[in-house]
């Protein structure tokens, strides 16, 4: 059996046309700019991680892509076709946040139904469900009420019905929500086996974590604008270049630690002082400083930068903010 729909081909779209072409999207609800004028376009098998925290904007981005969100300006394309026609929906598949599987039939029931959405039926159909059980580990519980799961293993029922239909992209609106950590790494392995097939992906996360395993380039998302586009080490290096952090904590007074650590152009974060410094010898330079003020010295560590190290310079905040 193959580990990976994206053998399946489809007649909708053109094949030479981009997976996903977004054009200066913009939707707003009332007086809220939830996506401000997003433009990217995504390549042929890659993973775009669209990393911001909850808010940025990431959600009803992906609902413009499936076509259950008017934008009120832009355009959106899914292989050339029109976000939200029968062309772009065939191609697409969607796994939102919220779980979308019914809870009085079983497994296979589940699965069986929305094949039957996306026009499937017969031996095609069958085949497909077989498919999605196996790559949802979930062939042992195939007849168990999808009610009397685990939240994991109805999380992974989710995830395979939004891929009944054998899609070329695939939207994962952070799936990992409300998942335990052994959950969690499942599903790793379950979208890292769409990867190695060659399915595009699009992958909304506030978990920096996961942008770094699973995805190629990462968008990073801000009041609902892409600030940052690149892959992880070219986003670090365009902040950072090679550079390094420094993480020190210290007992003092409170005021007295924030005036020296804006006197040497750092920031605290919960209560931890942060810098970066190009050479290891700053470091002596900073805790010399740091005991004149009357700092004492409890925890220091040298690290470096990620992901949320990027996030936090180029926006003030701390990705969970």
């Amino acid at each position: 059996m193959s580990t990976s729909p994206a053998s399946t081909q489809f007649a909708t779209g053109s094949p030479q046309s981009s997976p996903l072409q977004v054009t200066a999207l913009v939707k707003r609800f009332g007086q809220v700019t939830a996506v401000g004028s997003i433009s990217l376009e995504q390549r042929v098998g890659e993973c775009l991680g669209l990393l911001g925290p909850n808010g940025a904007g990431k959600s009803t981005l992906i609902r413009a892509i499936a076509g259950r969100v008017i934008p009120d300006s832009g355009q959106v394309a899914v292989f050339g076709a029109p976000a939200g026609s029968s062309a772009a929906r065939a191609a697409l598949g969607w796994v939102p946040q919220e779980l979308a599987i019914y809870p009085r039939l079983s497994a296979t029931e589940n699965l069986r139904s929305f094949g039957r959405y996306y026009g499937l039926s017969g031996k095609p159909l069958e085949k497909a469900v077989a498919w999605c059980l196996h790559w949802a580990a979930l062939e042992d519980r195939a007849g168990e009420l999808a009610r009397n799961l685990s939240g994991g293993m109805r999380r992974r029922l989710n995830m395979a019905a939004g891929l009944i239909h054998q899609p070329r992209l695939v939207l994962m609106d952070e799936p990992t929500v409300g998942v335990d950590p052994q959950s969690r790494n499942r599903i790793f392995e379950m979208i890292e086996a769409l990867r190695a097939g060659g399915t595009t992906i699009i992958y909304t996360t506030h978990y920096m974590e996961e942008a770094e395993r699973l995805c190629d380039r990462i968008a990073i998302v801000d009041h609902g604008r892409i600030i940052a586009l690149d892959t992880k080490e070219a986003l670090v290096h365009a902040s950072f270049a090679s550079r390094s952090q420094v993480l020190a904590r210290f007992d003092g007074a409170p005021a007295a630690l924030t005036a020296w650590v804006a006197q040497h152009s750092g920031r605290l974060v919960d209560a931890t002082a942060e810098f970066t410094i190009e050479h290891p010898a700053e470091i002596a330079v900073l805790l010399d400083s740091a005991s004149a003020a009357g700092l004492q010295l409890v925890d220091l560590s040298l690290r470096r930068p990620n992901l949320e190290s990027v996030f936090l310079n180029l926006t003030g905040r701390e990705l969970r903010d």
